[in-house]
């Protein structure tokens, strides 16, 4: 059995930056730097579906603003 073919049963969770962009994380591990809690955990499986849920613009936070303002 190679590592491929081991389920995952990590627990997720999701975590955010400073310009809105979404990853996840295994729970036990301290997040990155820069990086914070979103308020969703659970498997792999369940934290994507989250992140295309409420990720919908991908553009970072600070090309938006600035996108606004010269709208």
């Amino acid at each position: 059995m190679n590592t491929y073919d081991k389920e995952d049963t990590t627990i997720y969770k999701v975590v955010v930056n400073h310009e809105e962009q979404y990853s996840i994380w295994p729970t036990d591990r301290e997040n990155a730097l820069g990086w914070s809690d979103a308020g969703k955990t659970g498997s792999k499986t369940e934290c994507l579906a989250y992140i295309k849920e409420v990720w919908t613009d991908m553009k970072p936070l600070s090309l938006r603003k600035k996108m606004e303002e010269s709208a």
